[in-house]
């Protein structure tokens, strides 16, 4: 079998099958930016490669995937985060005109281009760390004009980068400041004229959600989510992250790839998840950084078998972190989560929480050659350390990069 590349000598966590699929003996090839064998070397078809890298017994994982990001926005909430610390919560912040306000007035007087060079900074932290696939959402426009000119961001990064991006419309993030008082209004604006546009245009891949007391209720998630079908795409949901509005169970009656936080989800809502396949993305950043104190239940999620993804959920006010490797860390210590829950989540279910699991995520023949080559003796130190980066290479379609 030709090849354009083989890396041999490696070990090898696949995240196929039921586990990380550990290879302690293997290699991967390649051909035109695709897996065509990686396994055990002494399984392997007889190899003809173009180029062969040694990786003198190093780790190989599949690229690292961040599936929950707000990546594209401008401004920070420095000052917000100030008065967090003197005792005021998120909740009063944004009804006090904070939060996502804030930042949409800044996103809304930013230029494409200065959306794309403020972002870049966060993607290439993210990028350095073995990252790639990211979802990019838009959601700080709340305008027409404004979240396309944030989906094109999104789109150039792509381009800027050697990375994979996939764009979420968040149109029903907030509530923008004109249409106050107004709600269903502002949705009747992204139900039939943003995601009709925006899915002409081929921006959006998959449309999210904000269902939540002070986002929108489970009615006007509905009405988004009939929207969203109606012109193809896929939907998401932030879910019961502040209270239970019952939200991920909605998401799960459209067949949602996922719901997202879900510190309040009940049983009802994992049996509905369980049953969709729809998984569950939690953000243990955000968790951090707005000292929440109720967890995911993480038990009853493993109970039902909902696979659990994690991610940064990269924002300007509830999660300002740009490394996964953190993330992995805090699923461990902040949810309990297993080591192997933990690297699963950042890429065989991450890929699942994209509706890309056909394409990613594992290191399997057919699937897009994205590889994380790590100088670790074993697949926990990528959890176990904090603030410390062991990527030795990393692999974006075929090709170092």
């Amino acid at each position: 079998m030709h090849c354009d590349r083989l890396w041999s000598d490696a070990r090898l966590a696949t995240m196929a099958g039921s586990d990380l699929g550990i290879v302690d003996h293997g290699v991967v090839a390649a051909r035109n930016g695709r897996i065509v064998y990686a396994g055990p070397a002494a399984d392997a078809p007889t190899l003809a490669a173009d180029e062969t890298i040694d990786c003198a017994g190093r780790w190989i994982t599949p690229g690292l995937i961040d599936c929950h990001t707000h990546l594209v926005h401008a401004g920070d909430r420095a000052h917000e985060f100030e008065l967090r610390l003197a005792g005021a919560s998120y909740e009063e912040i944004a009804r006090a005109g904070g939060g996502i306000a804030s930042t949409v007035t800044a996103t809304r007087a930013a230029t494409e281009d200065e959306l794309v060079a403020s972002a870049l900074p966060r993607l290439d932290a993210l990028i350095a760390e073995g990252v790639t696939m990211i979802e990019v959402k838009s959601g700080y426009g709340l305008s027409l004009d404004a979240e396309r000119r944030m989906l094109r961001a999104a789109r150039r990064l792509g381009k800027q980068r050697p990375v994979g991006i996939a764009t979420t419309f968040l149109g029903a993030h907030a509530l923008p400041p004109e249409y106050t008082g107004e709600p269903d209004r502002y949705i009747d604006l992204v139900t039939d004229t943003m995601i009709p546009m925006l899915a002409h245009e081929g921006l959006a891949d998959a449309v999210d959600a904000f269902c939540e007391g002070i986002g929108f209720t489970p009615a006007q998630t509905r009405r988004v989510f009939d929207a969203a079908a109606l012109h193809g795409l896929p939907v998401k949901l932030h879910a019961e992250q502040l209270s239970n509005l019952h939200g991920a169970a909605l998401a799960a009656g459209y067949g949602a790839l996922s719901a997202d936080h879900l510190e309040y989800l009940d049983d009802a809502g994992i049996a509905a998840m369980a049953r969709a396949g729809t998984v569950a993305t939690l953000l243990p950043g955000a968790y951090y950084f707005v000292r929440e104190t109720r967890l995911p239940p993480i038990a009853g999620l493993r109970a039902a078998g909902v696979p659990i993804a994690l991610a940064t959920d990269c924002n300007p006010g509830t999660s300002p972190l740009t490394s996964l490797l953190l993330v992995l860390n805090m699923g461990a210590t902040l949810f309990r989560l297993t080591v192997e829950e933990c690297l699963l989540g950042i890429t065989r279910n991450a890929a699942y929480a994209l509706g890309l699991g056909d394409e990613i995520g594992t290191l399997e023949a057919g699937k897009r050659c994205d590889l994380a080559i790590w100088d670790i003796e074993r697949p926990a130190e990528l959890v176990y350390r904090m603030g410390y980066n062991p990527l030795h290479a990393r692999i974006w379609s075929g090709r170092c990069a």
